[in-house]
């Protein structure tokens, strides 16, 4: 039904208003805090406390659709397609490793990242953007983690949850359609949780490592944390100039945030 002409721009001023305000209140619902030390059965305790908030909370209304560039659609179907997988080869290496309770956590954290996939694929299908496949960057991505020991892959993707957290930062405080940036925040709730989490096992990792090797560990992979954040903003730079952030911001961030990660990781547990 067509609305009267007088009242049609207030009715989407309000309706619009209203849909920014519950998608801002949804996406910044606090998650249990994390443990603050390494403590795998306290991880287990915190993404099982998290699993059954999320299974409590409804997910976003897709209902009334969403609408983007077609740049950031194209940007978020790649996330889309890093965010999906089993985790399978991942989790052999942790029970290679001995510790159940670590093993686990990261089934839990892995269960986290494939709610990640599911959410951004209704988000796609709410604006009625299709699933890519596959994409030469994840795959690349994947392949290159798997030929790696426990330590090193879990080294690669805290690098890839680094580069997430800015990215999803800047879709949710950038994006304007309402879907997408509550769609946004709860994925990114999610991936600052999960830097601590894997700090937590690598400072204890390369706590193993003869002292002089540490810091070069650490400043390793802060350089690849940089450099993979140069490439994503690269590749994703018109969808960062769609939500406001430049390149430059966007990897000058991301290698601050890369420091305090890397100081971190130097710090004995």
């Amino acid at each position: 039904m067509t609305a009267p002409a007088g009242a049609t721009a207030d009715t989407t001023t309000t309706t619009a208003t209203t849909d920014t305000a519950t998608a801002t209140a949804r996406a910044a619902a606090p998650a249990p805090a994390p443990p603050a030390v390494l403590d795998h059965p306290g991880w287990v305790a915190h993404f099982t406390a998290e699993a059954h908030r999320r299974s409590r909370r409804a997910d976003p209304d897709t209902s009334r659709g969403a609408t983007a560039d077609p740049a950031l659609w194209r940007s978020l179907q790649r996330f889309q397609v890093g965010e999906d997988g089993d985790g399978t080869q991942l989790i052999a290496k942790a029970e290679a490793f001995g510790d159940p309770a670590y093993t686990a956590a990261l089934r839990l954290f892995v269960a986290e990242e494939q709610n990640h996939a599911r959410l951004l694929a209704r988000l796609l299908d709410a604006g009625g953007v299709p699933l890519l496949g596959s994409h030469w960057s994840d795959a690349l991505f994947v392949r290159f983690r798997r030929l790696l020991g426990l330590r090193l892959e879990l080294m690669v993707l805290l690098v890839a949850e680094v580069v997430a957290v800015r990215y999803y930062r800047a879709v949710r405080d950038g994006a304007r359609d309402p879907l997408i940036a509550e769609t946004a925040g709860l994925v990114l709730a999610d991936e600052v949780r999960h830097v601590p989490f894997h700090c937590c096992r690598l400072r204890e990792s390369l706590a193993a490592l003869p002292r002089p090797l540490r810091a070069p560990a650490a400043t390793g992979w802060r350089l690849l944390a940089v450099a993979a954040g140069g490439f994503v903003a690269l590749d994703h730079g018109p969808a960062l100039r769609l939500l406001g952030v430049g390149r430059l911001r966007f990897l000058l961030d991301g290698a601050a945030l890369a420091g305090q990660v890397a100081r971190e990781l130097r710090t004995t547990p």
